[in-house]
């Protein structure tokens, strides 16, 4: 379950990464490496954070052929994707509730307290698309107003410990909490939520 959900994250955040290339309209390379910094930026800083080396990606060619698979794929039916920012905002949104999980489960296998696993899940779902925007020369989604990001990472992630302190499957615990991230992160979106403004207009 735990690779299952992290390859699919992988998938997920390399065709946000491609999607976004897309919109600029870079060539071949500069899509392969969005969509390679978009899908492991986040794990990479998280595994070197907690001393695990090599990074995941290097140890596990699979990875690498995911992500070229991905962006192949995304590339090969740009055509079939009629809005491209809705496709964006739903892979990304994906890969965040699917990448907080993979962090969380991270954080917990090294021992590390339950406050420190949320921050290295919301890490690990966030950096990618940070690294990706900075290269794309946008302000990182995690950093606009008008879009609660981080935040969904963080309430995913508490769902994700209580939850388990529960006779519950560990299964359900993982599709629960990744569903609480997805929808919470939409319906922001939707109804534009935003967290207060501390600055005066």
């Amino acid at each position: 379950m735990f690779y299952t959900i992290d390859i699919l994250g992988t998938i997920a955040f390399a065709i946000s990464g491609v999607l976004v290339a897309m919109e600029k309209k870079m060539d071949l390379f500069g899509i392969l490496i969005i969509a390679f910094v978009t899908a492991v930026g986040g794990g990479t800083l998280r595994d070197l954070l907690i001393g695990d080396t090599p990074v995941s990606w290097m140890k596990d060619i699979t990875y690498t052929y995911v992500i070229i698979a991905s962006a192949i794929f995304a590339i090969t039916f740009k055509s079939k994707i009629n809005y491209l920012r809705t496709s964006l905002l739903l892979f990304d949104t994906i890969g965040i509730g699917l990448y907080t999980l993979i962090g969380i489960e991270k954080g917990i296998n090294a021992n590390l307290h339950p406050i420190i696993c949320i921050a290295l899940g919301t890490m690990t779902a966030s950096f990618g698309g940070v690294i990706r925007d900075i290269l794309c020369n946008e302000i990182p989604v995690i950093f606009r107003r008008e879009t609660i990001y981080a935040t969904t990472c963080i309430l995913g992630g508490v769902v994700y410990f209580v939850l388990g302190q529960l006779p519950i499957d560990s299964n359900i615990v993982y599709i629960v909490s990744g569903f609480v991230i997805i929808v919470t992160r939409l319906l922001a979106v939707k109804f534009k939520f935003a967290l207060p403004n501390i600055y005066n207009n």
